[in-house]
């Protein structure tokens, strides 16, 4: 069965796509921690990072470094990379920015509005 980020890849499940190369895709988390809490995932349904080809691995890091430093310069603060690989059975890095009303474990409920406007402002 496809997961729910396969079917993203597909385009079967619309997101807020921040980021897409051959290998890789970057969108804005429905349930973000913070404003701008963004999953990069290989294109390549895989459970676990570390069972990656390695051109996915080193594309899946790539794609992760490039859109820190961009979300960075964008919106002004230190962007935390988390792996926490338990939520969705594909492979994910989470890039959240650290905000002042970032607070660990909360979830934000954002209007599309803003998801549109911060997807406006991170897109590459």
């Amino acid at each position: 069965m496809s997961s729910i980020f396969s079917k993203i890849v597909a385009g079967e499940v619309p997101c807020y796509k921040i980021y897409e190369d051959e290998r890789t895709l970057a969108f804005l988390d429905i349930h973000p921690e913070s404003r701008g809490h963004t999953l990069v995932i290989p294109k390549a349904e895989v459970d676990k990072i570390y069972d990656l080809s390695d051109e996915d691995y080193e594309a899946l890091w790539a794609t992760v470094k490039k859109l820190a430093k961009h979300m960075d310069e964008k919106l002004g603060t230190r962007t935390l990379m988390k792996v926490v690989g338990t939520d969705v059975p594909h492979a994910h890095v989470h890039l959240m920015p650290l905000d002042p009303e970032w607070v660990h474990g909360q979830t934000l409920e954002l209007s599309e509005d803003e998801f549109r406007e911060i997807q406006q402002k991170l897109a590459m």
